[in-house]
């Protein structure tokens, strides 16, 4: 199992008490790479959880709680041949530039955190992490939105209206947004994300709509309930495409496999996964990465 690289908080502590303009000084020395290298092909591990208050993996309802152990996890995890990136909020990326574990790499900053797990504004979602001119004065190189609509719950709607302006103010400083849709729904008082090939369909088809022009948007999507769907589903856009990783539920070989077919389809392009990778079962995360990453 390779080791994590050690992360010191007193240090990140005291150089953001002293000299907080050392994370904008990182930023503009930033070594950057294009979205796409010569593979074609992209692996991003994704780390904005918390900013959601979202911080449970599989049992352990605190997993992602303790920043320097998730951390450790994102160097490691980016150290690996293959990965191309990390998407996150302002706080993780921040102490990832201070680390100098984003040079070479994609950043991508999670825009909409404003609908926070569980709350009664949860899908009011709200556009209150990076903001378009925040990732262009930066220097990073894309940006992600989620959106989740309930039919039946009326934030959805300014949700929709607000995800629209900003796919256009990204558009409009060549950025590229990775748009994550659900068709959301709720079963027993919870809400939940519905999976099945037909709800998947039609986030989609929303979701590609949005906006004065799709030229910068990405989508990321879920695989299916059914994963032998994910052929028709893809088929319903044109936009470029990366698969969501989620959870794996305690199988992850099937996950995988579920990954590696739907990573065969011509309009999916990547990977973007967090918790499976950065908390494996068998705490290997090196290994959770390299296998993620010779799927592509």
């Amino acid at each position: 199992m390779t080791p994590l690289t050690p992360v010191s908080i007193a240090d990140l502590v005291t150089i953001r008490a002293h000299h907080p303009e050392a994370v904008a000084e990182a930023a503009a020395r930033r070594t950057r790479r294009p979205l796409l290298d010569d593979r074609g092909r992209l692996m991003i591990v994704a780390a904005d959880h918390p900013a959601r208050g979202s911080l449970a993996v599989g049992a352990s309802p605190h997993a992602m709680a303790n920043r320097v152990t998730l951390l450790e996890r994102l160097c490691l995890a980016l150290s690996r041949p293959g990965v191309d990136g990390v998407l996150a909020t302002a706080d993780i990326l921040d102490d990832l530039l201070l680390l100098g574990a984003l040079e070479g790499k994609v950043v991508m900053g999670s825009m909409n955190r404003g609908g926070l797990a569980g709350a009664s504004f949860e899908l009011d979602d709200r556009f209150t992490g990076h903001r378009p001119e925040d990732l262009s004065r930066l220097g990073f190189d894309a940006g992600k939105l989620l959106l989740r609509i309930d039919y039946d719950d009326p934030g959805s709607l300014d949700t929709l209206h607000s995800a629209a302006r900003a796919i256009d103010a990204m558009a409009a400083r060549r950025l590229p947004v990775f748009v994550e849709p659900f068709i959301c729904d709720r079963t027993g008082g919870s809400r939940r994300n519905n999976l099945s090939a037909d709800a998947v369909t039609l986030s989609i088809a929303i979701a590609s709509g949005l906006a004065g022009t799709s030229a910068y948007t990405w989508l990321k999507v879920p695989v299916t309930d059914d994963p032998d769907d994910m052929a028709r589903v893809m088929e319903t856009s044109t936009l470029p495409a990366v698969l969501l990783g989620g959870e794996s539920g305690g199988d992850e070989d099937g996950t995988y496999e579920k990954w590696r077919k739907a990573l065969q389809l011509p309009t999916v392009q990547g990977l973007v996964a967090g918790r499976s990778l950065l908390y494996p079962g068998d705490g290997d995360v090196a290994a959770a990465v390299d296998t993620a990453v010779g799927l592509l």
